[in-house]
C-alpha cells in the first residue's frame, strides 16, 4: 500500500464519519451521487476506491473543504507515526 492509498483510505473514513454525522444513509448517498447502492457500500466499507469524479462528488455533497481534509489527514498521520 502506497502513501497515496493510505491517504485515500483516511479520506474515505472521514467521508463515512461525516455522512453519519449528517444523518445520511448509504442509500441516500448513492442516490445523491447517482451510483448504485452496492457501489457506494463498497466505497463506504473501504472495499474499493472511488473514481476521482465520484470522490469529488462525495467531497462536494458533504461540503468538505480542502482545509478540513488536509487537517484530518495530517492528524491521522501524526497519530500513526507518533
Amino acid at each position: 500500500m502506497t502513501i497515496y492509498d493510505i491517504i485515500l483510505v483516511v479520506i474515505i473514513y472521514m467521508i463515512s464519519e461525516k455522512r453519519k454525522q449528517l444523518g445520511y444513509t448509504q442509500e441516500k448517498m448513492a442516490l445523491l451521487l447517482n451510483i448504485s447502492l452496492r457501489q457506494y457500500v463498497r466505497i463506504d466499507k473501504e472495499i474499493c476506491f472511488p473514481r476521482v469524479d465520484i470522490l469529488e462528488k462525495l467531497i462536494h455533497t458533504l461540503s468538505l473543504s480542502n482545509e478540513e481534509i488536509g487537517e484530518y489527514v495530517h492528524e491521522i498521520i501524526q497519530k500513526k507515526s507518533g
